[in-house]
């Protein structure tokens, strides 16, 4: 087992460097209240590279995640996220530039309904200059409005382009979402659970879709999961959290039942 609680090597025994990778957290730890969240985390995430974060409910994972990307502060620590130091006092305004170079994909879609699936695609472009357009596709840029449309074919979903998105399957309404935070080609992916609401054809589907996106592209995927076959085929590297701590960080050809009865136990 590698163990990281204390210690700044990457997954295969190098150190640490921030200028190479697409995550570099040091010391990293956050406070709500009394209750410690994250405890002295030490990660280093490879540009490219697929990674699946495993860990008991109220491991940390959520938090980790949102630090990640900004949303919230640690209360000591450094957080350098594709090249922007999210820590520094004066980083306001380069976390809003990072978040238009991240894509994120949720549980619960968090689509609009009674919108077709290309209008969701194109909500993808806000945050963009101009991006009051993306509210509605037919306001779009036809550059927007081509590369949500193309998203949507490269995802199998052709003949549900103008379909309204409460007229999809679940696994394909997640399609839907997978496009929206693909069409600005994100150099990083934060997927949560993205297959937990799937049945297991559909989640299996879906994970695949992610693979084979995030490869041919080159993003750096990062995404949480509960279900270990799906960490283990479909990630590169594993991070597992337990009692706010990094547990084990490695390839996921390595990561075998021993080690996951450990997590969770």
């Amino acid at each position: 087992m590698q163990n990281f609680e204390t210690n700044t090597m990457g997954p295969h025994g190098g150190p640490m460097d921030n200028t190479a990778n697409a995550v570099y957290l040091s010391r990293v730890s956050k406070v709500f209240g009394t209750s410690t969240v994250l405890n002295d985390i030490n990660l280093s995430l490879t540009n490219g590279r697929r990674v699946a974060l495993l860990g008991p409910n109220g491991a940390g994972k959520s938090t980790l995640l949102k630090t990640i990307v900004g949303l919230t502060r640690p209360n000591s620590g450094t957080v350098v996220t594709l090249g922007t130091n999210i820590t520094e006092p004066s980083s306001k305004h380069a976390i809003k530039e990072l978040r238009q170079k991240i894509g994120f994909v949720f549980q619960n879609h968090s689509l609009v309904p009674r919108t077709s699936a290309l209008s969701n695609v194109v909500h993808g472009f806000m945050g963009a200059p101009g991006s009051w357009r993306a509210v509605s596709h037919s306001l779009a840029p036809e550059a927007w409005r081509v590369a949500a449309w193309q998203m949507l074919v490269e995802l199998g979903l052709s003949n549900h382009i103008l379909s309204k998105v409460n007229q999809l399957s679940g696994g394909q309404a997640q399609r839907v979402a997978i496009a929206r935070a693909m069409v600005r080609s994100p150099q990083l992916l934060i997927a949560d659970e993205p297959a937990a609401s799937l049945d297991p054809t559909a989640g299996e589907e879906i994970m695949s879709l992610f693979s084979q996106l995030v490869q041919k592209r080159g993003t750096t995927l990062l995404f949480t999961t509960h279900n270990i076959n799906h960490a283990r085929t479909y990630a590169d590297e594993i991070v597992a959290l337990k009692n706010h701590k990094i547990h084990w960080f490695g390839s996921a050809t390595d990561f075998d039942d021993a080690i996951s009865r450990t997590l969770y136990i």
